[in-house]
């Protein structure tokens, strides 16, 4: 370095220290201040001065209003491509992509989508005490309301922190209390969220915690109960073969919510995966007993299909016959039938959770085969006078009992017999017969808004009690016939 460079260095310096930030005045003239970063950079390069030129840009980076760095960043790009690595270039990307988060952080603080992806940032740059600082300071911008809908972006943030921190830094304690911090500071009077807990759990159950784990869950069922935090428990009480524990949360789980059908199944199969028939009996029974049933028409499969893999036809009789007390639906109608035509064995290798009964096989004898015959006949014959006789509107019910009605007399006809060939035809003039009607389309006033087709079913034993049914006979024979004779 010359003279001259020895001259100019302090000046700048002198410039710089006044004021980092403030346009510098020299002999009269005023310079904005990156310019002056810039014409300092590129002497001490002039000067084969790398490093400090280095440092200048960056120091400038960290000092100039973010509004003036456009340029110095531009001139650090090329300086690096210059004299730099792929290193350095890439820390050049950096500084560029964290002003501008800086800048729209500052903006919009509440807007979670930012922080993350800064968070991302500063994670590929790999360095924890910076990830750490922008975690806090995105956590920091709490939701300002107490609805949960704010709350669910929010609320990842916490997660991705408690996740870098195990995973990345591997800092079990620090992990630890970001999760504490987390469900500290959630409203669980208001709502929660179960992921956060289930997550704590399992974080204490990988640094083998299992009593930190169970207190986790246990305070979270206790503050705020939900399904999937049952589920969890007694998931991870399951995997561990305590079956104490797990009929304790089971009872737990249905004192909180006795209408979950889906809780009793569960609590169900798990005795009858344990052998206990009696107890899983007394528990569908429980539940069947219940005011109120989230799906009663699960429970009630689950209970019929528990009888069937236990082999026990007259029990799921019973139960059948108590179903249709309550509901005259014309699927169960339906499974009844089906029930009462086929063999013991056949239904249970038809369900996908056959229990150790499923085993349980009928004699299938020609006497048996007629018997199982007969009982479907007579269920099908009842459902078609409830039917019809109770609920005389549901018509397209009814044909839907007689086409299935019907199926199952010509598979019986298939084995063999001019009884079932008979039984066919007695079924298919049962059938009624399908025409085209019009009706008015009505608004939400009352009013005709014009006319609609539609198809009606008119049964045999309703010709008596239809005065315009021979006309209609008469017209459609007429037309037939006149159709025939221009063909």
């Amino acid at each position: 370095m010359g003279p001259r460079g020895r001259l100019l260095r302090p000046v700048h310096c002198r410039c710089l220290k006044s004021s980092p930030s403030l346009p510098a005045c020299v002999g009269g003239a005023c310079f904005p201040q990156e310019e002056l970063y810039l014409k300092f950079a590129e002497f001490e390069e002039k000067c084969k001065e790398v490093e400090r030129a280095r440092a200048i840009y960056r120091f400038a980076l960290d000092n100039i209003p973010k509004s003036q760095v456009e340029e110095v960043f531009k001139k650090y790009t090329m300086f690096e491509k210059q004299h730099g690595d792929r290193e350095g270039i890439e820390d050049v990307i950096v500084s560029k992509k964290r002003f501008q988060y800086e800048e729209d952080v500052q903006k919009e603080p509440l807007n979670y989508d930012v922080w993350f992806d800064y968070v991302r940032l500063e994670e590929s740059a790999g360095d924890h005490e910076r990830v750490r600082e922008v975690y806090e300071r995105a956590i920091s911008n709490i939701p300002p309301g107490q609805e949960k809908r704010f709350w669910q972006r929010y609320i990842y943030l916490w997660i991705n922190y408690a996740l870098y921190e195990e995973l990345e830094a591997e800092d079990e304690q620090r992990t630890r209390e970001v999760y504490r911090a987390c469900l500290k500071l959630i409203p669980h009077k208001a709502f929660t969220f179960s992921k956060i807990w289930i997550l704590a759990a399992q974080f204490e159950i990988r640094c083998k915690r299992l009593d930190a784990a169970r207190k986790i869950l246990g305070m979270a069922i206790g503050m705020c109960p939900k399904e999937k935090l049952f589920r969890t428990y007694i998931d991870i009480e399951l995997q561990l073969g305590n079956i104490d524990r797990c009929r304790t949360l089971y009872a737990k789980y249905l004192e909180w919510n006795s209408a979950s059908c889906s809780a009793w199944s569960k609590f169900a199969e798990l005795e009858t995966s344990l052998g206990e028939s009696e107890r899983a009996r007394s528990i569908y029974e429980l539940a069947i007993s219940q005011q109120s049933l989230d799906m009663p028409e699960v429970i009630w499969k689950a209970y019929i299909d528990f009888e069937i893999a236990e082999g026990n036809r007259e029990n799921a009789r019973a139960l059948y016959e108590r179903l249709l007390d309550r509901t005259k639906h014309v699927k169960v109608w339906m499974s009844f039938a089906k029930f009462e035509a086929t063999t013991l064995g056949e239904l249970a290798e038809g369900d996908a959770e056959t229990g150790e009964g499923a085993r349980a096989r009928e004699e299938d004898t020609a006497a048996a085969a007629e018997e199982r015959e007969a009982a479907a006949r007579s269920v099908y014959e009842r459902a078609y006078r409830c039917l019809r006789d109770e609920q005389p509107e549901a018509k397209e019910e009814a044909v839907l009992l007689l086409e299935a009605w019907r199926r199952f007399e010509q598979e019986a006809a298939a084995r063999g017999g001019e009884a079932s060939s008979s039984a066919v035809e007695a079924v298919e003039r049962r059938l009624p017969r399908r025409i085209k009607r019009k009706r008015p389309i009505l608004t939400d006033d009352g009013l005709e808004a014009g006319m609609e087709e539609y198809y009606d079913y008119i049964f045999p034993d309703e010709a008596n009690h239809a005065p315009n049914l021979k006309i209609l006979e008469a017209a459609y024979r007429w037309k037939k016939q006149k159709t025939g004779d221009e063909s």
